[in-house]
């Protein structure tokens, strides 16, 4: 519980160092502008597939109803490439909107390689200065379950014990933050190398990994839709558990009081 009174012990201000939040910054903006431009991406087909190959003829595994004519009531007669008969063919949907949204693939390509070299920095960083091992990384001892069901019992019930603006975190907040860390963004970014042909080009085995290009593209959807909740879940803490400490802890946080 968070305690207010003046009398009441509050946990001493710290900060992060200078890497963890410099990082921090570089990947959160990387990530909001992947997720903007992803969804633009995604409006002009927004339809998941599974395995190598998908597109307007064949079957969609999950068809989103996130584009701005997804209620287009089915699909055009298919049209044929080239004259002649034999020709591969295509369908269009009802509104021409595909092909538009090349500065979207441009832009979300861009910020990816923001969030990657950062990402590889900070974790060579965090392993070799011990960062993870003595914050990020849950020891033995605290994994028992019934340590794990009371952390997370006080979660549920918003029982989010003050902030100290550092890397004094609790065990729900060491799981995730291991779990997005070492699981889910490089699931998001390796799925994504798998989705450029220049990529798998040269690393064949980034398709086979995942089943496919179809199937890599569904993974990472699904992956960015965790990472988003994390974030808005990750915000809502911040806010629970001081604001004010939390972004001075995260920005230029001093050695005083608030």
């Amino acid at each position: 519980m968070i305690e207010s009174s003046e009398s009441s012990t509050e946990p001493k201000l710290s900060r992060h160092t200078r890497f963890v939040r410099a990082s921090h910054w570089i990947v959160t903006l990387s990530f909001i502008l992947l997720a903007f431009t992803g969804v633009v991406i995604l409006m002009a087909h927004p339809r998941l597939y599974w395995g190598d190959t998908g597109n307007d003829l064949t079957p969609a595994l999950i068809e989103l109803p996130i584009s701005r004519n997804y209620k287009h009531g089915g699909w055009d007669n298919q049209v044929a490439f080239f004259q002649g008969e034999g020709s591969p063919v295509s369908a269009n949907r009802t509104f021409d909107i595909f092909n538009k949204n090349g500065w979207g693939r441009s832009l979300h390509f861009l910020a990816a390689w923001f969030l990657v070299i950062v990402g590889v920095v900070y974790l060579l960083v965090g392993i070799f200065t011990g960062h993870f091992r003595r914050h990020i990384v849950p020891r033995l001892a605290e994994l028992r379950p019934t340590l794990l069901w009371h952390d997370l019992r006080s979660h549920v019930r918003l029982r989010i014990r003050a902030a100290t603006g550092g890397p004094q975190y609790g065990l729900m907040q060491k799981c995730s933050y291991f779990a997005v860390v070492f699981l889910a963004l490089p699931l998001v970014v390796l799925t994504g190398l798998a989705m450029s042909p220049a990529i798998t080009a040269g690393y064949p085995f980034l398709l086979r990994m995942f089943n496919g290009y179809q199937s890599a593209r569904t993974i990472h959807f699904f992956a960015f839709l965790i990472l988003l909740l994390f974030l808005l879940v990750h915000v809502f803490m911040v806010i629970k558990s001081g604001f004010r400490r939390q972004m001075r802890g995260m920005t230029i946080g001093d050695s005083h009081e608030n």
